[in-house]
């Protein structure tokens, strides 16, 4: 009973009730756009070095890193995710922004294609190899950092669009 239950839920389920890529043989070739964002709060002594847009350590600038490791993340996406068809990427960006105030950063990244399966799961790694990065240039200075509310923000194009409320 579970297994076909999951089989109608679950796109990458089965019959059977065993993982499964899914077939997009069928499919036309579209554009294919994702927005993904993770917010990163910043303990205080990490929010102290923030200046001009950056916050540099021994490490070196840290948003230079993290925007050139999530781009690299989206392009890897099919090797990190089970059963993620692979996409050539027409573009990939990456965009940081502090927020002082609330010592935040959200690292947004938007991605590109034209395929026959959505960009979403290229977006969301994106972002989250990107907030990694900032993680493991910053953790010299604290450990208190938190990744959270990594989510999709939008996609187009396939069977429907999707905008988050």
């Amino acid at each position: 009973m579970f297994a076909r239950e999951s089989a109608r839920m679950l796109s990458h389920i089965d019959a059977k009730g065993q993982p499964a890529m899914v077939n997009v043989g069928a499919k036309a070739v579209t554009r294919r756009t994702a927005h993904a964002v993770a917010i990163v709060s910043l303990p205080p002594e990490l929010a102290a070095l923030l200046s001009d847009g950056e916050i540099r350590t021994k490490k070196g600038p840290i948003f230079h890193a993290a925007v050139l490791a999530g781009v690299m993340g989206a392009k890897k996406t099919s090797d990190l995710i089970p059963l993620c068809h692979p996409l050539a990427l027409d573009d990939c960006q990456i965009e940081i922004k502090p927020d002082v105030t609330l010592a935040e950063i959200a690292i947004h990244c938007r991605a590109e294609t034209h395929a026959k399966t959505g960009v979403e799961m290229e977006a969301l790694t994106g972002a989250t190899i990107a907030a990694l990065t900032l993680y493991d240039m910053a953790k010299a200075v604290s450990h208190g950092i938190v990744i959270k509310d990594v989510r999709l923000l939008e996609k187009t194009g396939g069977k429907s669009d999707y905008r988050a409320k």
